[in-house]
């Protein structure tokens, strides 16, 4: 095959390159990056057989040239290939088994085809051949009738010993034979599931890299960076590697308890404080009203401090019941009734701000809870305070003072439990809070830019203590919402949850704990220079646009930004505010119409526009998703959000390169110029806004 070239020097000055096909090539290329990177194993295009398409095992993949003239087609065809050899690989001197690679690959590649865009699987829809029909297939994989996949055989040569398929490849297929950005939005709810048209989750971002956005959204959820995605793809060739080589379970429970050291690692915590992986920061608020009923025999009473600003779920949550209609783990329930097992529980809210929509003062918010503390002690239950720093509008509280006049309480019980799930945040204050016996939430998917959906709870050794020393179980119910992998491997209270493996949230905490590692690697006096930087110009930038009004300019704060310690937490990262067109707030619907076309390109709207005005409509704008607000404490409004995440400092420090830093931090505020601008642009055309 002396006419065979590597794929990046095959494409010469041919029809592809035409003009309306090379944009086409770009975004299928694109795609592309999220096939595995494999070492070794070189890509061939083959003129003289331009329909072939041939695996040589551990070295290469050919493929014709006719089929690279269907990019699409090409794209799938390739992400079969490199998923056979990343098996293969994997299986180490078992290389007898082929079966198992034909089976991985085609089932990792029928997922991928089904995560494509809309018009791109439009390409394939008539194309007729034995792989493309496979993966086409809707049936589910007959790991018992292996005849059928039998052809699949003449990608590689190979014939595989072995006709059966083993029943410990078994769990190894079902967890782990998906694409990486498949498990990225597994193992949650349906809201990250993502839309056919333009692979959008509910939150406006992607289970895989989007680095044509521009992307300020921390405050909600944000696409996986590209360095986090390639770190978390590796893992996953790994753990194939690891559960063909130590059993499925053993590579399991290592990976999930090295997740778990590396944030203990990363914050600088004992050894004794355990943690619990959950699916969301919903799930953890039911986590830890489990967790109160079994160590407390007393009723039970939660004070939820801003309750207006945390998950629509959490209420349902802490009073034990169903908060959606269907769990992490897949089981259809009942929004709204009570989850078996567990006992009456009274909920106290305790909401930001009136019924007016006005922001309370500090003193007012530490009256309430103070007094609604007091009066359930009095009563002799068990209260559970929820304390907040960093809500998602930016706000904490109670103050330090008010937690000290808890003391002089008599015969307090008391568990302190604080949502830290924004986690901005430095280590000190993580073990501050648990050194005082705090429960704290945290997520890796707001500050620190992981997937959606990666919630954990760090217990503090007292607490940790106290669950060992009770008998009593976790609610029946939650078999259906937990498995007992999830929870600390010495707890008995957990041992009749359900077997198995949430890989999902093992997946989207990897990528979220690459990003605290690199996070962390930027010197301290640098990556506070450029939080300073970087928040003083989006707050100067919201000011000067007469179309923008922040709402946190002249409200009371009821937090501690006024500290003149430096820290994450004493300064201002998030930025809400209202938005005005021909000086009047716009309607909640008209925000959150704003908010897609924000994060959509627009440029055919501006077709006939100086090029200028259609670069600036095409660019696509990820900020904080819509919070209903009242306007002036009347009017039925809502904010936007403009978020520092946590990648605005990592991605800025190359090299330990100081001028380079600063000037990346720049470029990146210039984005947040373009997003004000884009506003404005949206607000000034009449047939965008109703």
């Amino acid at each position: 095959m002396t006419d065979n070239v590597i794929i990046e020097n095959q494409y010469k000055r041919t029809r592809l390159f035409e003009k309306e096909n090379v944009n086409y090539l770009v975004h299928v290329l694109k795609r592309f990056n999220t096939v595995p990177k494999i070492n070794n194993i070189n890509i061939i295009a083959s003129s003289d057989k331009p329909n072939t398409f041939k695996i040589v095992p551990n070295k290469a993949i050919i493929i014709g040239q006719s089929l690279l003239k269907n990019p699409v087609l090409a794209l799938v065809y390739l992400r079969y290939g490199i998923e056979w050899q990343l098996w293969f690989k994997a299986l180490n001197t078992e290389k007898k088994d082929t079966i198992l690679c034909d089976i991985a690959a085609l089932e990792v590649t029928r997922i991928f085809y089904k995560l494509l865009f809309k018009d791109d699987k439009e390409k394939l829809k008539s194309l007729d051949s034995y792989l493309i029909n496979l993966i086409k297939s809707d049936e589910d994989l007959d790991t018992k009738s292996l005849s059928k996949y039998k052809d699949l055989e003449a990608f590689h040569g190979l014939e595989s010993k072995t006709r059966t398929f083993k029943e410990s490849w078994k769990p190894i297929v079902e967890n782990l034979a998906k694409p990486t950005e498949y498990l990225l939005m597994a193992g949650g709810d349906l809201r990250l599931n993502i839309d056919e048209i333009n692979l959008l989750n509910k939150y406006g971002c992607r289970p895989f890299p989007r680095p044509d956005a521009f992307t300020f959204a921390s405050s909600t959820a944000t696409s996986v960076s590209n360095f986090a995605f390639d770190k978390t793809d590796k893992v996953r060739s790994i753990l194939i590697k690891n559960s063909l080589k130590n059993g499925f379970k053993n590579a399991t429970i290592q990976f999930s308890e090295l997740l778990k050291n590396n944030l203990r690692k990363i914050f600088k915590l004992s050894n004794e404080c355990e943690i619990i992986f959950s699916p969301s920061g919903t799930d953890s608020a039911l986590q830890i009203a489990a967790i109160t009923q079994i160590i407390s025999d007393k009723d039970i009473t939660h004070i939820l401090v801003a309750s207006d600003e945390t998950g629509s779920g959490v209420p349902a949550a802490l009073k034990g019941c169903h908060f959606e209609n269907t769990t992490a783990l897949n089981y259809p329930v009942k929004k709204g009734e009570k989850i078996d097992g567990f006992r009456d529980i009274d909920l106290i809210k305790i909401p930001f701000r009136d019924q007016n929509g006005t922001l309370k003062p500090s003193s007012q918010l530490d009256k309430e809870i103070f007094n609604a503390v007091s009066e359930t002690n009095k009563l002799g239950r068990h209260v559970v305070l929820h304390t907040m720093d960093h809500s998602k509008l930016g706000y904490q509280s109670p103050s330090k003072k008010m937690m000290h006049d808890l003391d002089t309480l008599d015969n307090l019980s008391i568990q302190i439990v604080v949502d830290a799930a924004q986690l901005r945040l430095d280590p000190t204050d993580i073990q501050n809070y648990l050194n005082k016996g705090y429960i704290v939430t945290i997520t890796g998917s707001k500050y620190f830019t992981g997937p959606p959906y990666s919630g954990a709870l760090i217990i503090p050794k007292k607490v940790g203590k106290l669950i060992h020393s009770v008998k009593n179980v976790l609610p029946k119910g939650l078999t259906n919402y937990y498995n007992h992998s999830d929870w600390p491997t010495s707890w008995l209270c957990s041992n009749d949850l359900s077997d198995g493996y949430n890989y999902g949230s093992y997946m989207r905490w990897n990528a979220a704990i690459v990003e605290m590692e690199r996070y962390y690697k930027t010197p301290i006096l640098y990556r506070n220079m450029g939080i300073e930087m970087f928040c003083n110009f989006v707050e100067d930038s919201i000011k000067d646009a007469s179309f923008l009004e922040p709402i946190y300019d002249s409200e009371t704060k009821t937090n501690s930004y006024n500290s003149k310690e430096f820290g994450i937490r004493n300064v201002r990262t998030i930025f809400p505010f209202f938005i005005l067109k021909n000086n009047e707030v716009l309607s909640v619907a008209n925000v959150k119409k704003l908010y897609t076309l924000l994060n959509s390109d627009l440029s055919d709207h501006f077709k006939n526009a100086p090029l200028e005005i259609i670069r600036l409509a095409a660019q696509k704008c990820h900020i904080g998703q819509a919070v209903n607000v009242k306007y002036n404490n009347a009017i039925e409004s809502a904010i936007l959000r403009i978020s520092l995440g946590a990648r605005v400092i990592s991605e800025s420090w190359v090299n330990r390169d100081i001028s380079l830093f600063f000037r990346n931090i720049e470029a990146q505020m210039d984005q947040i110029t373009v997003i004000i601008k884009k506003i404005e642009l949206i607000l000034n055309d009449p047939d965008l806004l109703d």
